[in-house]
């Protein structure tokens, strides 16, 4: 059996490692139109910024290492440039030398990956402009930074890369300042999440233009002006467009395979593609979203090392299966960590999906062992059912294991209420008795059992301030003074049995507290005394971030920059 694989990186050398392991017979060449077969695209933000020093770090194996140990004929610089299936032949450039020629196949796997979203606008083709996808990219950056010792960059796009790079651009001392149509960074999250990356970018001198699109690039006093639909330029010594990727899939267009959104090649759950024998895994490919079962293009480096092995096994006459993405991810912005899993609340109701949420702000570790540290998490669930959705964190230490947990009972079908039930390690160093996630269980369970009823950020603006309801802060006096929303009195929750007298009975009372302890303890003695009670979700440390995000995005939109 002769199999030739069309781009190497995570799932075309994962499938040829799987497939030798296999099958010591076949013949498995790869053509890789790059100068590297696999390499972790991961880690090449952190070798710009000087984290990663070794460039051949980045190298995982060579044509070489490839050849000693699997004997797997790997081909870089070779761009495949048709596809003809009849014949069952592919047509082939080599790049140094210019030579074209064919090469037979038995099994074809496709894993040309994606690249990066190019709009056609006006300037794309100056020195000054940069992507960032291979490990070529990578050295033309590294080696413009220095010997051009630029000092500010603009990122078009706020997504993995475009935070990872800001951060180690500030590293090497650049101004960064980041330009996206969208009004948040880091689609995974809602808005309300987003604000916490916001303000730690900011914190670290990043600058954000947030609904912003761009228009074009132009040349101006030895730089780039990045031209703006609506806004003044933005000017720096580079630009790097960060702005999302594009599955590859030109070939498979161009002889016919069926295709999926946004141009991905459409495969079925054992990775083959509408023409016989022939397979299709990674970026370029789409799959089976986990939560809705629509179909989504996940450009992640996990799925498609699964896909890779999946295709491998069903090339040697095996039968696996691939059940389909739940887009699980986690990046380190700054300080910060944020993770994410599954359906954001935004994306569930666009799926149609009546959603709800938990949010909550658990330390890290027990409180009384030091060094803890808050976490915001939100934990999203289908309303009535308490199917689990999705789980977005944003925090320090223990943010990736409790994104892991939630990843790994959304996909063994846990309902948000079974939460409470998992046995998870405890140790003051690490945990508490109640681990955050058993925690996020317990707050389903209330909603869903109706002791508490909540109100979010979007219904907090809608509330009357003619007195038919009673707002109420139960915070100390001493936190009301550093900062409330107008509106709502202070009576501490450990003073509101003795001051019940104060809240007039029959009219609904909307509850709030730092982080929505306090208010769900108030909830309860209001409840017990008759009351119609609301807790906010989040607590007013939550608010305050949001809408101060708010604010500063629609300040820099209205001028076109952060400068903040």
């Amino acid at each position: 059996m002769k199999v030739i694989i069309v781009g190497g990186v995570a799932g075309g050398a994962t499938a040829a490692a799987r497939i030798r392991r296999l099958d010591e017979q076949a013949e498995i060449v790869v053509f890789e139109r790059s100068g590297y077969v696999s390499y972790a695209n991961c880690g090449l933000p952190y070798y710009i910024g000087g984290v990663i020093e070794d460039g051949e770090e980045l190298t995982l194996q060579t044509p070489e290492s490839f050849w000693e140990r699997f004997r797997v004929d790997m081909r870089v610089h070779h761009e495949v440039t048709a596809i003809h299936p009849q014949e069952k032949t592919v047509s082939v450039r080599n790049l140094d030398t210019g030579e074209e020629f064919e090469a037979s196949y038995d099994k074809l796997l496709l894993s040309p990956g994606a690249r990066p979203t190019q709009p056609p606008l006006p300037g794309m083709d100056m020195e000054r402009l940069f992507t960032l996808r291979t490990v070529e990219d990578t050295f033309r950056i590294k080696n413009y930074i220095d010997e051009k010792h630029p000092k500010s960059a603009v990122l078009a796009g706020g997504g993995f890369i475009g935070l990872e790079l800001a951060e180690n651009l500030r590293r090497l001392g650049l101004e960064v300042t980041i330009v996206q149509k969208p009004k948040q960074l880091m689609n995974p999250f809602d808005p309300d999440m987003a604000a916490l990356l916001h303000a730690e970018v900011r914190r670290h001198g990043v600058k954000l233009a947030l609904g912003h699109l761009v228009e074009g690039f132009a040349e101006r006093d030895g730089g780039v002006d990045v031209l703006l639909e609506d806004a003044a330029p933005l000017h720096a010594d580079m630009v790097v467009l960060a702005i999302g990727v594009t599955p590859d899939s030109h070939l498979a267009r161009e002889v016919g395979l069926e295709l999926g959104v946004k141009g991905s090649i459409l495969v079925n759950d054992r990775m083959e593609t509408s023409a016989p024998d022939i397979y299709a895994v990674g970026d370029a490919v789409q799959v089976k979203h986990f939560v809705t079962g629509q179909g989504a293009v996940i450009a992640l480096a996990g799925p498609a090392n699964k896909q890779g092995r999946i295709a491998a096994d069903n090339i040697c006459g095996g039968d696996s299966r691939y059940h389909g993405s739940q887009g699980s991810s986690v990046i380190q912005v700054f300080d910060l960590t944020a993770a994410a899993t599954g359906l954001n609340e935004n994306a569930a109701k666009q799926a149609g999906i009546d959603a709800d949420k938990v949010i909550l702000s658990p330390m890290s570790h027990a409180g009384y062992y030091p060094g803890g540290k808050v976490m915001t998490m939100k934990v999203v669930f289908e309303r009535g059912t308490g199917r689990l959705l999705g789980a977005q964190i944003v925090g320090y230490e223990g943010v990736d294991k409790r994104i892991d947990v939630l990843a790994t009972s959304l996909r063994a079908g846990l309902s948000g209420v079974e939460l409470k039930e998992l046995d998870l390690a405890y140790a003051p160093p690490y945990s508490s008795a109640k681990d955050p996630v058993n925690m996020a269980g317990f707050m389903i369970e209330n909603l869903m059992q109706g002791l508490v009823k909540q109100y979010g950020l979007e219904e907090l603006a809608a509330l009357p301030r003619d007195g038919s309801v009673t707002l109420l802060d139960v915070r100390t006096p001493e936190e009301y003074a550093q900062g409330h929303i107008p509106g709502f009195v202070n009576i501490p929750v450990d003073a509101l049995r003795d001051r019940l007298g104060e809240i007039a009975p029959g009219k609904p009372v909307y509850v709030m507290c730092q982080s929505g302890l306090r208010s769900y303890l108030a909830c309860r003695i209001l409840n017990a005394h008759g009351y119609d009670c609301f807790n906010f979700a989040g607590g007013y440390r939550y608010y305050e971030t949001v809408t101060q995000d708010r604010r500063l995005i629609e300040q820099a939109f209205s001028c076109g920059m952060d400068r903040r």
